[in-house]
């Protein structure tokens, strides 16, 4: 298994024996992203659609189409009502989808109104601190935030519920602190959370590790924990986990898609397969990497219990944290 947290599914057991369901392949390929051009679900269909022709796992073009409204609840709720039955049709996804979901934010669909398909990629959560700063370590970084709490303001790329705030709340977690007391400033984007860092603004910043492992390379910020099972490939390679460092502190980003519930068990099963032999392929390995994700695949049941599990874990940890 490859460093890297390769997290592979083969859901037909075998990539040489995967066979097809006859007729079923979608004359009509679209992935559908729940948000304006140029944010991540646009970069998840885009990864689809663009790997799945080069790998010639789909003979046509794929559509990519978009839905703006609720951080993809809009989406969501029109693949229900009205496209439950469309075998042409994958939607994207991401852990950020299975916070709302826990959250109530999707509106009367909970997790089991739709068929998880899969998941091609994640990006990992990281603490940062400014290059200047005198932590060293997420051990030293937690020592002072329990001492001094109330010094600590931490920024994040989003409100106050977002993938940004719970990863900060994880921190103040493992410092003894309430998170619904925490001095959290939610800022646009992780480029927001690095200006105020550099300034001197915040003492902590929560993001994402593809967006900071530049930066850190650079000198300008310190990344001092990555919230992955394993260190990861490249950039941060030398920047131990935060389970390394005592902390038992995961948040994997993934990037996925599900298709709605009543799509045929045919036109599903081509899905599962087709994604199975597209993970194998040289062609989406490149596609994958040039959109600063790493490896993380799964596929089918696989992936449907991880969405479960992710769910009920992020409404233990909303309940945890006065949301």
């Amino acid at each position: 298994m490859s460093n890297s947290i390769l997290k592979t599914i083969l859901a037909a057991g075998c990539f040489a024996a995967i066979a097809f369901p006859a007729d079923a392949e979608p004359t009509k390929p679209e992935c559908l992203a729940g948000a304006k051009p140029g944010g991540g679900f646009d970069l998840t269909c885009r990864l689809a659609a663009n790997s799945l022709l080069e790998a010639k796992v789909i003979g046509k073009p794929m559509a990519v189409t978009y839905m703006e409204g609720g951080v993809g609840a809009v989406a969501y709720n029109h693949v229900i009502g009205k496209r439950s039955k469309d075998g042409n049709l994958i939607t994207a996804a991401s852990s950020g989808s299975a916070l709302l979901l826990a959250q109530g934010k999707f509106g009367q669909y909970d997790e089991s109104a739709v068929r998880w398909l899969g998941a091609l990629g994640a990006d990992y959560g990281v603490l940062v601190v400014a290059a200047d700063s005198p932590y060293k370590s997420l051990a030293e970084l937690i020592a002072a935030y329990k001492a001094n709490p109330s010094d600590f303001a931490v920024a994040g790329g989003g409100a106050v519920g977002s993938q940004d705030w719970m990863k900060s709340s994880l921190l103040a977690k493992a410092a003894e602190q309430e998170p619904k007391q925490m001095r959290y400033v939610a800022l646009e984007g992780g480029g927001a959370v690095l200006t105020a860092l550099e300034g001197g603004h915040v003492k902590v910043g929560a993001g994402d590790a593809a967006e900071m492992a530049k930066h850190h390379v650079a000198g300008k910020v310190r990344v001092l924990a990555v919230m992955s099972p394993s260190r990861l490939p490249g950039d941060l390679a030398e920047v131990p986990t935060a389970k390394e460092q005592g902390i038992d502190i995961e948040w994997p980003v993934w990037r996925g898609y599900y298709v709605g519930k009543d799509v045929s068990d045919d036109d599903y099963k081509w899905w599962v397969d087709a994604f199975t032999k597209l993970a194998a392929s040289p062609e989406f390995t490149k596609e994958r990497e040039a959109r600063g994700l790493y490896e993380y695949t799964l596929i089918g049941d696989a992936f449907d219990g991880q969405v479960k599990a992710d769910v009920a874990r992020f409404k233990i940890l909303a309940k945890e944290a006065g949301m």
